[in-house]
């Protein structure tokens, strides 16, 4: 007897078609009043955009909220439009354990954080949002706030070499005063978890913050958070293009390591300078 193979649904946040643009216009007013008098954000270097698709490199803050993610969305949409496509990756994480908040994000172009959805949505001839630090950097302790943190992770790297795009850095300050991350205690509840502590809800969180913020006062673990309305300012930066791209370039450690080091310390400068010009 023949067998009929139904379709299956592919799974949340494994494709581009869950953007949509009609409900980022509807929620543009709400972002637009956050970003106008709520965070009060200052922000420059737009015109650095070039008129191709391109892999924008961020540095992440703020805890799970990361209001400085929402801002730098915002400010794309106001100057290009709801239609023109960029896509974030977001950690695969956000689907297990919040995945009511994932499928909201979905609809605003968030995608699963796997090199198959950024190589699909840069061939598809959208841009795409990356920050490569992800929990790490978001919840990293509040004295490396003004430190640009991407773990040691250079697939990003990779990615643009392999689709010969250039990298647009992002980058904020401010967010990461929204909460104060007093210290990351993960080593010590992972020994716990080795113990035969099971983890929350049956998932590894990589970090395991200690922080101050709202709503909880003191919080323990990757908690969600409420920001607290302090001025963030935002740049994005003039493009980075490497001396070499193709495949052969992304499989050479050392080139793929050098042009890391390039992009991090590039960052670190462009971040030093818009604390020093905000703090004037």
């Amino acid at each position: 007897m023949l067998k009929i193979k139904h379709p299956q649904k592919t799974k949340p946040g494994w494709s581009l078609d869950e953007r949509d643009p009609k409900f980022i216009e509807t929620i543009m007013p709400l972002l637009g009043f956050l970003y106008n008098y709520y965070f009060r954000v200052q922000t420059s270097g737009w015109e650095n955009v070039p008129d191709e698709k391109i892999l924008i490199v961020g540095s992440h803050n703020g805890g799970l909220a990361s209001p400085d993610t929402s801002m730098m969305m915002y400010d794309w949409v106001r100057r290009f439009g709801a239609e023109k496509p960029i896509y974030g990756l977001m950690h695969p994480k956000a689907w297990e354990v919040f995945p009511a908040l994932a499928e909201i994000a979905m609809k605003g172009g968030a995608v699963i954080a796997h090199p198959q959805m950024a190589y699909q949505a840069l061939r598809s001839g959208a841009s795409v949002l990356v920050y490569p630090g992800g929990a790490e950097d978001v919840f990293r302790p509040h004295e490396m706030r003004d430190k640009i943190y991407f773990a040691e992770r250079r697939g990003f790297i990779k990615l643009a070499l392999r689709e010969n795009v250039p990298i647009v850095p992002a980058i904020s300050w401010g967010a990461h005063d929204t909460l104060f991350i007093l210290a990351d205690l993960y080593k010590v509840v992972e020994q716990f978890h080795k113990w035969g502590m099971p983890w929350l809800f049956g998932v590894d969180p990589l970090v395991f913050p200690i922080y101050l913020g709202l709503p909880w006062g003191l919080a323990l673990g990757p908690l969600p958070n409420i920001p607290l309305p302090m001025p963030i300012h935002t740049r994005v930066c003039p493009p980075i293009v490497f001396e070499r791209y193709g495949k052969e370039a992304a499989s050479d450690r050392t080139y793929v390591n050098e042009c890391y080091e390039l992009v991090k310390s590039q960052m670190q400068q462009e971040l030093d300078n818009l604390i020093q010009q905000a703090g004037n």
